[in-house]
């Protein structure tokens, strides 16, 4: 056989361990079980009760950033019959009942991360083409909906309260109060003001059932069944002040790359969602879930200034931990480089602060797909509104549409590539 009837499939070189990363996520969703029901009891219970200092809702970015947020102790009869060990781990006890006592960043880097997180897509995933769901994702606030009590409200991902409003979802207006506390909904979604929808991206909870450990695939399935028979798609009406909606979710095969990239939509696009479909709803960031830009999908795929401007080098959020280290969000961070004692002290920074760099001429070196150092800057402290340091896909993605983009091209022929693995090997198998 000639060299040229060899087939070659696409692939591109990883820059970084993001497929590794996925197959333990995957493997950990099934070796970790907890109380999901009990999560979303609780998440629910805190966005509700959460109280800013100055309860108004959203107005503009400048008045958010001025906003100290506390969250609300949750009353322990609330959760009759609850001990340390419905949570299973330590962490989650800290993360959920130490939360009542956060002030400020805190309360904030807290709230955003019961969000589920993508992570930016900087390595084609394995097997694209069979295993992931593909959608343009809205441009707008992303937040979370709860519906209860006969009221729902919208919170940003910092905590911030964005509505306060009658809905038709389950337990969220007067008309359909139900006398349950467990009847309540948690969706995670995007709020597009144009058209004032609320675009759910996905499901926590509903009428009290938690999606927490459910899969993707399913919770697709049951949302838009559900929000359909709530009536919570239809247009606004007096108890039901804003409209809901569902996203067009495809197989993320050629066909279904290719609608979610060039066909229409009523929004806005900032982007495409890749969904793992076997992922659970894991809060923080997550490889099984994916977020892709280019110019053609999304008006900002390079970072901006304060100014609305693309700066002539790439900027970096990081967060300051113990010995001077500089971390990404991650869990675990990752390490970018190490102030020294005297700079720390001379420019007044402390521990858990959030500072930005300036990537300058150096640039980012990798060594075997990891970082092995980084030529930062110093530009001064982040928003102080901001909850938390920028994750490492995203400052990957960054420095990779600055210098060497993942193209849709290459999303197309590595979807190719394993079709045409797939009939190789079908062919083989046939053989003989």
């Amino acid at each position: 056989m000639s060299s040229h009837d060899i087939r070659r499939p696409f692939k591109r070189p990883a820059i970084s361990d993001q497929q590794r990363r996925r197959e333990l996520s995957l493997l950990r969703q099934c070796q970790n079980r907890r109380d999901a029901q009990l999560q979303a009891r609780r998440l629910a219970s805190t966005v509700l009760s959460l109280q800013p200092t100055q309860d108004d809702d959203y107005k503009s970015a400048s008045e958010e950033q001025q906003l100290d947020i506390e969250v609300a102790s949750v009353p322990a009869e609330s959760f009759p019959g609850e001990t340390d060990a419905d949570f299973g781990h330590p962490k989650d006890a800290h993360d959920i009942r130490q939360a009542t006592k956060l002030r400020g960043p805190e309360a904030r880097q807290w709230f955003a991360k019961q969000l589920m997180l993508p992570e930016w897509m900087i390595d084609v995933p394995d097997n694209l083409n069979t295993d992931w769901y593909v959608f343009a994702r809205p441009a707008g606030k992303r937040c979370f909906v709860v519906s209860s009590d006969g009221t729902t409200i919208s919170r940003l991902r910092n905590g911030v309260r964005l509505h306060r409003f009658p809905s038709a979802l389950p337990n969220g207006a007067r008309t359909n109060n139900s006398k349950s506390a467990q009847s309540y909904c948690i969706l995670d979604c995007i709020f597009h003001e144009s058209d004032e929808t609320y675009y759910v991206i996905d499901g926590v909870c509903w009428a009290g059932l938690s999606l927490y450990e459910c899969t993707a695939e399913f919770r697709f399935f049951w949302l838009n069944s559900k929000l359909a028979e709530t009536g919570a798609c239809d247009a606004p009406s007096t108890y039901h002040r804003y409209k809901f909606s569902t996203l067009p979710v495809y197989n993320c095969d050629k066909e279904g790359l290719h609608t979610a990239y060039a066909g229409q939509v009523p929004y806005v696009k900032d982007g495409l969602l890749f969904y793992n479909k076997h992922a659970h709803y894991q809060t923080g960031n997550t490889p099984l879930t994916l977020v892709w830009k280019d110019e053609n999908c999304s008006q900002y795929v390079i970072d901006t200034d304060n100014k609305g401007q693309v700066p002539s080098q790439q900027q970096v959020v990081l967060e300051l931990l113990d010995d001077g280290k500089l971390a990404t969000s991650d869990d675990p961070p990752v390490v970018f480089g190490c102030l020294l004692a005297e700079f720390i002290q001379k420019t007044e920074l402390h521990r858990g602060d959030l500072i930005k760099f300036a990537i300058g001429e150096g640039g980012l070196v990798f060594v075997d797909s990891k970082l092995e150092k980084a030529d930062l800057q110093y530009l001064g402290k982040s928003n102080r509104a901001r909850a938390f340091a920028d994750s490492y896909s995203k400052v990957l993605f960054q420095y990779a549409a600055r210098h060497s983009p993942l193209r849709i091209e290459h999303l197309f022929a590595s979807i190719s590539s394993c079709v045409e693995d797939g009939r190789s090997t079908q062919d083989a198998d046939m053989t003989g």
